[in-house]
């Protein structure tokens, strides 16, 4: 259950290092505390500091440093903005919502829509979710997050037993033209489990596969998943595990009967797989047309943080609550 933010109103701040120091903070957030008187301005900015410095490792202490912040400077959207971030990467998530609301009201930007998004997920909001990923604001997006955005709204789908519409909405965010592109290991990660979750092994493998060769930092799982797969006796579809390397770099697992090529082949996808995702009619049509009783796992591959005002790493914690966009995907996780 998220804390009450007034609620911590009463709890002294966290006492700061004196070796901390705020010159590692990003100019433009410095250049931004310079409204807030000098004292102000110094003790906000060693909170900021401490909170970035801590959010990956000690979230809780994170997270205190960040609401000593926005006491402080919580007329600032970016004071707001960070204390929402923190927030999330310790996994309150109401407070989170309300404090990047708050960022959105001061500052109108749009750049964390998806984290507020995967917020109404793991609040068991998935139809919130799903409106703020099909608002106008979207479009407007730059591409990554874009593909942030599409991570959450698959997740979401698959939290109501929409697989198949999952499925459409990672396509449409481009699975066949990311490769080189910096989120191209997440959303072929995603699109992968999803693909899995819809019963077609053999395409999941292919894009498992592609997650794989192209993690070289190893962020996901996908070499263990498509061992899982290689290795179940009940699948009978064979893969092939010296499969050529097309010109590009990334390995292409062969298999019989699949529909779809992964980026850097020559095959032509099936005529099923030809979609133009818009505007979310494909899923919406997909998500109708799905019965609703299926046994499909929820979850879901989802967003990390981008457009964040101070820097915080991108990986998070595996400890979410059920209906969060990833606990229940990997209990598995």
């Amino acid at each position: 259950m998220a804390r009450s933010a007034r609620r911590d109103e009463r709890v002294p701040d966290p006492p700061l290092p004196e070796d901390v120091d705020p010159r590692l903070l990003d100019p433009e957030v410095r250049q931004a505390l310079r409204s807030l008187t000098a004292p102000v301005a110094e003790r906000v900015a060693k909170h900021l500091t401490m909170a970035g410095q801590l959010a990956d490792t000690e979230p809780e202490r994170a997270l205190a440093h960040a609401r000593a912040a926005r006491r402080l400077g919580g007329r600032l959207a970016l004071v707001r903005e960070a204390a929402g971030i923190t927030a999330y990467l310790a996994g309150e998530w109401a407070e989170a919502l309300n404090e990047l609301r708050a960022a959105r009201r001061i500052g109108g930007e749009n750049t964390l829509l998806h984290v507020m998004a995967d917020c109404e997920r793991a609040l068991g909001r998935p139809e919130r979710a799903l409106d703020i990923a099909r608002g106008p604001e979207i479009a407007a997006l730059p591409a990554d997050l874009r593909v942030e955005m599409a991570l959450v709204e698959a997740g979401a789908r698959r939290d109501l037993g929409q697989v198949d519409a999952a499925v459409l909405v990672l396509r449409g965010a481009g699975v066949q033209d990311a490769a080189g592109q910096p989120w191209s290991v997440r959303l072929w990660y995603a699109y992968a489990d999803a693909l899995l979750a819809a019963g077609r092994r053999d395409e999941a493998a292919r894009w498992f596969a592609a997650s794989r060769d192209a993690d070289l930092d190893e962020e996901t799982d996908a070499a263990d998943r498509l061992a899982e797969l290689e290795s179940d006796a009940e699948w009978e579809s064979g893969v092939d595990a010296e499969a050529d390397v097309p010109a590009d770099g990334i390995e292409v697992v062969e298999l019989a009967d699949s529909a779809e090529s992964v980026p850097g082949t020559d095959e032509a996808a099936g005529a099923d797989d030809a979609v133009i995702f818009d505007d979310g009619a494909d899923a919406d049509e997909a998500a109708n047309a799905e019965d609703g009783d299926g046994t499909w796992d929820v979850g879901g591959e989802v967003a990390d943080l981008g457009g964040a005002t101070v820097e915080f790493s991108d990986t998070r914690s595996d400890e979410r609550p059920e209906g969060s966009a990833e606990s229940e995907d990997r209990e598995e996780r």
